[in-house]
């Protein structure tokens, strides 16, 4: 059975409070529209996933928890990985690689730069920037997640929220 990647950049964050870490920064008002928008859009179209794997970050937890709930997926189920959090290429094919094989669907919500970098080597499509909730879904043929890092897949959507 094939795999499928999709690969989610957090929503806006506000900078409101420059008393905060970086870690803490939480979504702003259009983080707040967007990360659910968005996944009124993936229900739409009768999205599941089997996992999702989360930066920890504030503003990362949060769209992956809007998300869910939009994708009837518990958000109590989300799965937290430390290393993702500012993570670059190797941490995340790390993070894709070591998924449990028993899902076949995984989701994973975080950061750029690292996921417009993961994105573009995971897949033979090319893009320049992932937005702020921007959605990637990739496609691999393979039964294991350990191959993902040594294919390419291919892109089956690319979605942001300005998307006309």
């Amino acid at each position: 059975m094939p795999r499928n990647l999709t690969l989610v950049r957090h929503a806006k964050s506000s900078w409101d409070d420059t008393g905060l870490q970086d870690f803490e920064r939480p979504l702003n008002k259009r983080g707040h529209k967007n990360a659910p928008m968005m996944g009124k859009r993936l229900a739409a179209c009768g999205f599941q996933v089997d996992t999702i794997i989360s930066s920890p970050a504030v503003r990362a937890l949060t769209t992956a928890s809007m998300l869910a709930t939009e994708i009837s997926f518990d958000p109590d189920k989300i799965l937290r990985n430390h290393s993702m959090y500012a993570a670059g290429l190797g941490t995340l094919l790390e993070v894709v690689t070591s998924i449990d094989d028993r899902f076949q669907h995984a989701m994973l919500v975080g950061h750029n730069p690292g996921f417009t970098l993961l994105c573009n080597h995971l897949c033979g499509d090319r893009i320049d920037n992932m937005p702020t909730c921007s959605i990637a879904r990739l496609e691999f043929d393979t039964d294991t997640w350990k191959a993902v890092a040594r294919q390419k897949g291919r892109m089956t959507d690319f979605d942001y929220p300005r998307k006309e």
